[in-house]
């Protein structure tokens, strides 16, 4: 995860390239983590640092996603 807490020297359609790709590395996180879970005998610092890993992700996601949704004043 090479996400920079700068967004603002990006440009949209980067951003918009680099949330895809967190998207789809947040989704295979979360089936490694329902498959190691299903297996039964996960080792639960693997899943523990894996589901880490995940809310890393959504936070990168949501920051992203905050930049790229214009605010709208009501």
């Amino acid at each position: 995860m090479n996400a920079p807490t700068d967004l603002s020297m990006k440009s949209d359609e980067v951003l918009r390239v680099e949330l895809e790709v967190f998207r789809r590395q947040h989704r295979d996180l979360d089936e490694a983590i329902e498959a190691l879970e299903a297996k039964g005998t996960a080792d639960q610092l693997t899943i523990r640092r894996l589901k880490k890993q995940k809310l890393r992700l959504k936070d990168i996601i949501a920051m992203i996603e905050d930049r790229l949704t214009p605010d709208i004043i009501a």
